[in-house]
């Protein structure tokens, strides 16, 4: 697959299709991989690549320290997942796009949404990750990876990445770099040359400011209100996309529809139809 360097960081992506273009944050959590759209859970069942790309032009990308994508240890933000998919943006030609996200891919679709409206033509939100179950095992997840950094120090995760290669959403030990330590060895040297104690600092500043509300994270409530951007939003509901997480996002952007189908009716029949027809209409 190509690849694109976007401030710095290796962007490994995919296009599908012909037609106007979405840029499509993976759902899947810390492994938000372009597969993932294929092969995780409800997205697996609905098939978007199958059907997506005989009218849009589907650009899906390993978000940054996830799948082949590489990484940099700083405390990543909302706003640095936009960067990647903006830059991306640029690097193809295109200066606006419909943005979708699913999973926690909605987060970085409704922080984009905000820092670059201009870029926007629509929003489609499908599963929002959100909740107090989820924030709460959100933080538990960076909570397990700080306390084997104490424990086993940088090495140990390093190599705990290259005996087992899980990542970060599989085995939380391995901390948000795991990806990129199993796939970059240059990489992998520099990470257990770092400052412990200011390693332990990012880690316990990202979790806590990624993941800070009882709701879907991503973007401030009163700048959310004050877009203009049309929005889709398809509710999940489970413990990690709480169904009050996909209602906030559509009491808080004034041009939102809610499509309320159940999950068991979110059949590959009517989803990916129900997505175009939307994208279809804010297109004319």
């Amino acid at each position: 697959m190509p690849t694109a360097i976007i401030d710095g960081i290796k962007t490994n992506y995919e296009v599908l299709g012909d037609g106007p273009p979405v840029l499509m944050y993976s759902p899947a959590g810390f492994n938000a991989a372009i597969e993932t759209w294929r092969t995780q859970g409800v997205y697996a069942k609905v098939k978007f690549l199958d059907h997506m790309p005989k009218k849009y032009t589907c650009i899906t990308f390993d978000r940054r320290e996830c799948g082949q994508s590489g990484g940099r240890v700083e405390r990543v933000q909302w706003a640095d997942y936009v960067a990647q998919g903006k830059g991306l943006l640029d690097h193809l030609g295109f200066k606006k796009a419909h943005i979708m996200g699913g999973c926690m891919g909605v987060s970085c679709a409704t922080a984009f949404g905000v820092l670059e409206p201009e870029t926007v033509l629509s929003l489609v939100l499908y599963w929002p990750v959100g909740g107090a179950k989820y924030r709460l095992s959100s933080h538990q997840r960076f909570a397990e990876h700080l306390a084997y950094v104490s424990q086993n120090g940088l090495q140990g995760v390093a190599d705990l990445v290259a005996k087992d290669g899980k990542p970060f959403n599989a085995d939380p030990r391995g901390g948000p770099w795991a990806s990129v330590l199993k796939t970059d060895k240059a990489f992998a040297e520099a990470y257990v040359k770092q400052d412990v104690e200011k390693y332990k600092l990012t880690i316990a500043a990202m979790g806590r400011t990624l993941f800070d509300r009882d709701t879907a994270p991503g973007a401030e409530p009163e700048d959310l209100m004050q877009l203009s951007t049309p929005a889709l939003v398809v509710p999940g509901n489970d413990n990690f996309h709480a169904t009050s997480a996909a209602r906030y996002l559509q009491e808080c952007l004034p041009k939102s529809e809610y499509w309320d189908m159940p999950v068991d009716k979110q059949t590959e029949e009517v989803t990916a139809a129900r997505v175009m027809e939307f994208l279809d209409k804010v297109g004319k």
